[in-house]
C-alpha cells in the first residue's frame, strides 16, 4: 500500500475535482498552484491543451515588488494580474480549479482579486 502524503493526497483532490471541471475557449479554466514560496494562476482552455493567460510570483518583472509583500498581498497581485491578462484576451467568464487546495487563504486571496478585477466565476 502506498504511503499517504500530503502531496499525494492533495494529488488525489485535483483528480476529483477535475473531473468536473472543464475549461473552453469562451470559458476557460482558471489554475491555481501553490508552494511553499510561490503561487501560479493560469487559464486553460482544455479543448486544444493551450495556456491563454499566466500570471505568477515568479515572474522576473514581479521579483523585487513581491519581496516585501506578504504571501496573501502576493496572491491578490497575482489575482489581479491574471483577471487583467484575461481581460485583455477578451476573456471574461471563467471556472475556479482551485487545484486539490482548500479555499481558504491565498487560494481564496486569488479567487476574490481575480473577481475584483473583472472575471466571473
Amino acid at each position: 500500500m502506498a504511503m499517504k502524503t500530503r502531496s499525494t493526497e492533495r494529488k488525489r483532490r485535483h483528480r476529483r475535482v477535475r473531473k468536473k471541471i472543464f475549461g473552453t475557449a469562451s470559458c476557460p479554466r482558471l489554475n491555481v498552484f501553490r508552494s511553499s514560496k510561490h503561487i501560479v494562476a493560469q487559464l486553460i482552455d482544455d479543448e486544444i491543451g493551450n495556456t491563454i493567460a499566466y500570471a505568477s510570483t515568479l515572474e522576473s518583472e514581479m521579483g523585487s515588488k513581491y519581496d516585501k509583500l506578504t504571501k496573501i498581498e502576493q496572491a491578490k497581485s497575482v489575482g489581479a494580474i491574471v483577471a487583467s491578462r484575461a481581460q485583455e484576451q477578451g476573456i471574461t467568464k471563467v471556472v475556479f480549479d482551485r487545484g486539490g487546495y482548500k479555499y481558504h487563504g491565498r487560494v481564496r486571496a486569488l479567487a476574490d482579486a481575480a473577481r475584483e478585477a473583472g472575471l466571473q466565476f
